[in-house]
């Protein structure tokens, strides 16, 4: 049983709810190139960075293109998205989410961010959530997507703390294999059908206390 020193959450699902600005953004750019984007196609990119979701998103389509159109239609899509985020406030912090990070800050847990998304900091600041984190690490300190670890082992070396010590709160498959991966435990908040991976599941962070947390990841 190793102690629980440090929580590192993901984003976008998590603790804001900036996931439909994705999507209307995606579908917006999928509709302009001539085919229909579902939100079920939307479920493929969760978690995924933006140059690998407009590949997605083109192979939905059928459609090839050149990198540098590529480029072009990754900075369409994220000026919409960020247009829609900066008007984002308090209130869309999702239920919960800003009380378990005072809990962790009173029981002496260090907390950090570890996001694909280059937008965090934007989204953070209007959102008021920022003083809450003693770390951040988004897209802009990293050059792998998950499922590949590096966004967590980043954050663990922020907060000083072994990776042993440390859990990952994610929505997306690919944030709990990061997780696993980084040799963390994690909590997948969503759906048991989705993240059965995760150690733990529970459907928001309303559902979740700091003694409830140490208590089901006592045995991990």
């Amino acid at each position: 049983m190793s102690e629980i020193n440090a929580c590192l959450f993901d984003l976008d699902g998590v603790l804001v709810d900036t996931a439909r600005y994705h999507y209307i953004a995606w579908r917006e750019l999928a509709g302009e190139l001539g085919f229909e984007f579902t939100e079920q196609d939307n479920e493929r990119l969760k978690g995924v960075s933006r140059a690998a979701s407009l590949n997605i998103l083109l192979e939905i389509g059928g459609i090839e293109l050149a990198e540098d159109e590529k480029a072009r239609l990754a900075e369409q899509k994220n000026s919409r998205y960020v247009e829609y985020i900066a008007k984002m406030d308090s209130s869309e912090i999702l239920p919960g989410a800003l009380d378990f990070l005072k809990e962790c800050r009173e029981a002496g847990i260090k907390v950090a961010l570890g996001s694909a998304s280059k937008n965090a900091m934007t989204i953070l600041d209007n959102t008021g959530l920022t003083p809450w984190f003693d770390a951040i690490i988004d897209g802009t300190h990293t050059s792998a997507a998950k499922p590949d670890p590096e966004v967590f082992l980043l954050g663990a070396q922020a907060l000083h703390t072994a990776p042993e010590n440390c859990v990952v709160f994610e929505d997306a498959e690919a944030g709990i294999l990061a997780a696993t991966r980084a040799g963390m435990r994690s909590v997948g908040i969503g759906s048991a059908e989705t993240l059965g991976a995760a150690n733990l599941v529970v459907p928001s962070l309303q559902q979740i206390s700091v003694p409830a947390l140490r208590e089901a990841l006592a045995s991990v």
